[in-house]
């Protein structure tokens, strides 16, 4: 077996014809595949944590496969209901789950089981001869068969190339192989060129690639961003998320779309959770609701860490570059009932993440400094929400952090909202930039046309928002771009400082 330093001489052949191949699968009845990819997280200019998940067969259950069934019951009926009553569903309705006959968890649609095994990664700066490797590690049957590799000492603003490998146990022959790359952050005193990609909202129900996936995906390729921050509402648990089982099997189902597979084996990401990848719509941690059946809002905070690479933390911020940090705020996990009054004790940060981000802040030397927030901040809200530091709900703390962010001359990104916008707050003249959904089909919310006068711009339309921060003659420049679903510019606003 090779050591971490020595990784090249059996398995080279096998590593030449994944990099040109992209992935090798080899027919076994033991499983070991990866038909769930791998994804790159958390990248810094000196780490990176790599996620991948053994599977039992190589491709994902298709759509000719039937989905499960969804009723509910209140208490003294005995007629199952489609959909409870209301947007806050009480918390007497209880979730029925139905399979046709012969179909279970296993073989519905989309259905990626896992499997035992082992699994390595290697890796190298593109063009070097020298291969390092993790040592062989079996995944974990209590978290989905998934295992997660931090990889340290890599060098800063480096292209690496990656393989990541399945066997189903010691010493067998390699079954799965995937290939991929990244570009390391450059150290934080360099000036350098960094583009990156954010959106929201990427229902499964509202793919719009031919071939299963995003077409927002393919563009960012196409753009060669550096990275990619997933701002929350990836998988949407409200109407299927009943137990655990049916949780990691949405989350199976989403990673193993094509577009997501090659995706997220070429562009790193920093993944947000929000209200759909915790529990449900507007959530909070003390909301009490049978809906949901068996699954709890802590089972959504320990699945969304077991999904995506990620540390401990939620909430974290990475630097790139001498003119480039950016801030990723834990929105769900800290935060009072919606439904509190407002007042200075009411937070959706919490005291101990809002002390570090000041502290944080007032640490940072970087040229343009950017709240990334899986909710709005500056608006405008529709009226008729109460979850976010836009609206009334949470308006102290919202007015504390936009006095904080102008002060600091920050801007904020934010997900959330199925519409695209570019805001100014009126009082403190603080910058937002809506992301907007991942597709036309899950655009909506506003109405198009209704133009505010904070807004410099609004559409509903899908698509994603690109930064460029850059020195063009020496001046910092940092450039935010609104794109629709094929990478197309919709809106453009360049800051320079």
């Amino acid at each position: 077996m090779p050591t971490r330093n020595t990784y090249r001489a059996c398995f080279f052949g096998v590593i030449l014809c994944v990099v040109g191949c992209t992935q090798h699968q080899v027919e076994s009845p033991s499983g070991a595949y990866q038909a769930t990819g791998f994804k790159i997280g958390e990248l810094t200019h000196h780490s990176a944590i790599i996620w991948t998940r053994l599977t039992l067969k190589p491709e994902r259950v298709g759509t000719e496969a039937p989905m499960p069934t969804f009723m509910y019951r209140a208490p003294n009926m005995a007629e199952l209901q489609e959909t409870p009553p209301g947007r806050f569903h009480p918390h007497d309705w209880v979730p029925i789950v139905r399979y046709e006959k012969g179909f279970s968890i296993n073989n519905i649609e989309g259905a990626v089981i896992g499997s035992s095994g082992e699994v390595r990664v290697a890796y190298r700066p593109i063009k070097s001869d020298n291969w390092q490797s993790t040592e062989w590690d079996t995944v974990d049957p209590e978290h989905d068969f998934i295992r997660q590799f931090t990889l340290l000492g890599l060098a800063p603003g480096t292209e690496y190339e990656l393989l990541v490998e399945g066997r189903a146990t010691n010493n067998s022959p390699v079954t799965s192989a995937l290939s991929g790359q990244f570009r390391t952050a450059p150290i934080p005193d360099e000036p350098a060129r960094v583009v990156f990609g954010s959106t929201t909202g990427t229902d499964y129900e509202d793919q719009d690639a031919i071939d299963g996936g995003f077409r927002i995906h393919r563009a960012m390729m196409n753009m060669e961003v550096d990275f990619f921050v997933h701002t929350g509402d990836i998988v949407y648990y409200d109407d299927w998320a009943k137990n655990i089982e049916l949780a990691r099997w949405g989350w199976g189902r989403m990673f193993s779309l094509p577009t997501n597979i090659d995706f997220h084996r070429h562009i790193p990401t920093y993944f947000m959770k929000d209200d759909h990848d915790a529990w449900q719509d507007d959530t909070w941690p003390t909301q009490q609701s049978s809906y949901m059946g068996e699954f709890s809002f802590q089972n959504g905070v320990e699945i969304f860490k077991e999904q995506v690479p990620i540390g401990d933390n939620t909430y974290r911020t990475f630097r790139w570059g001498k003119d480039l940090q950016i801030w990723l705020v834990e929105g769900r996990d800290y935060r009072s009932a919606n439904t509190d009054p407002d007042g200075p004790n009411k937070t959706i940060w919490g005291a101990e993440q809002k002390i570090w981000f000041k502290e944080t802040v007032a640490a940072s030397d970087a040229t343009f400094r950017i709240l990334i927030s899986p909710t709005p901040v500056v608006g405008p809200d529709n009226l008729d929400k109460l979850d976010s530091h836009a609206n009334e709900g949470f308006s102290t703390e919202g007015g504390e952090l936009r006095r904080f962010l102008a002060e600091n001359n920050m801007i904020v990104i934010c997900g959330d909202r199925h519409w695209q916008y570019v805001s100014v707050d009126e009082k403190t003249g603080l910058r937002e930039y809506a992301t907007g959904a991942a597709s036309d089909a899950h655009a909506g919310g506003w109405i198009q046309g209704d133009v505010r006068p904070e807004h410099l711009y609004v559409n509903v339309v899908g698509g994603f928002l690109s930064v460029t921060a850059e020195r063009q003659n020496l001046v910092p420049t940092l450039t935010l771009r609104n794109h629709n679903v094929d990478g197309e510019i919709l809106f453009e606003d360049r800051l320079i400082r």
